[in-house]
């Protein structure tokens, strides 16, 4: 048995290529910087961020098939491991990670991260499952040790659905400002688009998924291109891939927009891009907004629940235009490519850095004595 006092396991379903499974990598790859002990338990050891975890942490690949095939295995892990505290994000591994933790009666400390905004998430996605979302989360986060959302907005709903005092859930920023970061955006990207002399490009970063909401980008960027010429490029893989195809060549816009899949280092294409465009219909926090102010990218968001407006400062760092409306998009894509856009305060960005968000997790997982040894090794 592994020393429970220096030990803490995250869960997870798997690492395929979302915000919040990054994040996790993020907070287990900096937890061994500040001398714990870390496993990574999965549900299934699969996806694209497995390449990103450190070798000191140790993966626990639970081989269920599907999420709901995990519980039992958990419960085994936790009788055999005893971690001090187990973390989990999401609210279908939360809602196992609470229930296990009774089963396998254990003095585990479970903390639970909520990263999306579950009111409007369960009136959004399209599996009847989601529908049941706020009901699992009111029967289950309560018996959490202690809950926390990633934004304002998504703390202030959570509350709202699971019926709970606000001041119970506490707001982490996402980890999302690595310290080499200006490194990795300066890495070389070998698309012909970023040649000098090329005309400027519009950036997204995203599943291609509902919430994103990629087809209302491509409909700003057709009323952009009326005007300038410019081009647009897509990051990320999902179902929405062959909808948003159709879409590209209805507009006849095959020859300026592409959509390059799943790219390990998005910096350097942030850093190369004249804008970066969120377009979400709903978000927990928005990532991307912030890797790409940290890189100097100015950006347009959608003023969607929640978290943009809280990254932005309310439209202070840039801009922010109601879901779903193409058009404000465009305007503002066009005033950020004549030159008009904010600049930003690094002493804001702070508070999106690997050391401020580990330093408030540890505290959270009742680990105050690492915060010193893990702030001195960012």
């Amino acid at each position: 048995m592994l020393n429970s006092q220096t030990h803490v396991a995250i869960f997870l379903r798997c690492l395929f290529g979302g915000g919040t499974e990054r994040v996790m990598v993020n907070l287990a790859n900096s937890f061994t910087k500040c001398g714990l002990t870390v496993d990574l338990v999965l549900s299934h050891a699969s996806g694209p961020y497995l390449s990103q975890v450190a070798p000191q942490v140790r993966i626990i690949d639970l081989k269920s098939p599907n999420l709901a095939a995990s519980p039992p295995k958990l419960i085994r892990y936790l009788h055999k491991s005893h971690p001090l505290s187990l973390l989990s994000a999401l609210h279908y591994p939360s809602e196992i990670a609470v229930f296990a933790k009774h089963a396998a009666r254990v003095k585990t400390r479970v903390v639970i991260a909520e990263h999306n905004t579950l009111s409007v998430e369960a009136k959004n996605l399209p599996q009847r499952t989601a529908r049941l979302t706020p009901l699992m989360a009111k029967l289950s986060y309560p018996w959490a040790d202690a809950i926390v959302a990633v934004s304002q907005g998504v703390a202030d709903d959570l509350a709202a659905v699971i019926k709970i005092p606000r001041n119970q859930i506490r707001v982490i920023y996402n980890p999302v400002i690595p310290p080499d970061i200006l490194d990795k955006s300066q890495e070389p990207v070998a698309h012909p688009w970023f040649s000098e002399g090329e005309p400027p490009v519009i950036l997204g970063v995203g599943r291609l998924i509902e919430q994103k909401d990629f087809p209302t980008l491509i409909r700003a960027f057709a009323l952009v291109r009326q005007k300038q010429h410019v081009r647009l490029m897509i990051l990320g893989v999902g179902g929405e891939k062959s909808h948003l195809a159709t879409l590209i060549r209805e507009l006849n816009l095959e020859n300026d927009v592409a959509i390059l899949g799943f790219q390990e280092n998005p910096y350097a294409y942030m850093a190369r891009a004249s804008i970066f465009v969120l377009s979400s219909a709903w978000e927990g926090f928005g990532n991307v907004l912030v890797e790409a102010l940290a890189v100097g990218t100015p950006v347009v968001s959608t003023n969607c629940k929640s978290g943009p407006a809280e990254i932005l400062a309310g439209g202070k760092y840039g801009s922010l235009v109601p879901v779903g409306d193409s058009q404000a998009m465009a305007t503002s894509i066009l005033k950020v490519l004549y030159g008009h856009y904010p600049a930003v305060d690094s002493s804001w960005l702070k508070q999106f850095t690997y050391s401020e968000a580990t330093s408030k997790y540890l505290n959270v997982l009742g680990l105050d004595q690492y915060v010193r040894g893990c702030l001195k090794s960012s």
